[in-house]
């Protein structure tokens, strides 16, 4: 579990310095290599493999435009989840006797509202 706790907190602390070296492609593969050294520092052999084999696939298929491409499909997913809970909002409002159906409605939709901010706000 420390190790995880740890990969983690690393993650978090070399991203931003990362993010400012180059292309997309190229900090996801140099993060890969991260993981893989931490994983080789805890004798975790099956971690490696399957890390070594994902930076192979990275180095291999990866290129800033199809991730630009990923990434503006699940805003747009994002984006009609919104619109689907404003429009049951706005349809329970309209049937308006139910507080706590147009409550539950709400915080979907801010919940809604929230994932695509986080989507928007992430690089690739």
């Amino acid at each position: 579990m420390k190790y995880r706790t740890l990969l983690g907190l690393s993650l978090l602390v070399l991203a931003p310095v990362s993010q400012a070296a180059g292309s997309v492609c190229q900090q996801k593969a140099q993060d890969i290599q991260h993981e893989i050294d931490l994983a080789r520092q805890h004798n975790n052999a099956r971690r490696v493999n399957g890390l070594e084999r994902a930076l192979t696939e990275t180095r291999a298929d990866c290129s800033d435009a199809k991730l630009k491409s990923l990434h503006q499909e699940k805003v747009k997913e994002h984006q009609q989840t919104v619109e689907k809970r404003q429009k049951e909002l706005n349809e329970e409002k309209a049937d308006g006797d139910d507080r706590e159906k147009i409550a539950k409605r709400e915080k979907k939709l801010a919940e809604a509202e929230r994932e695509l901010k986080e989507v928007r706000a992430a690089r690739y």
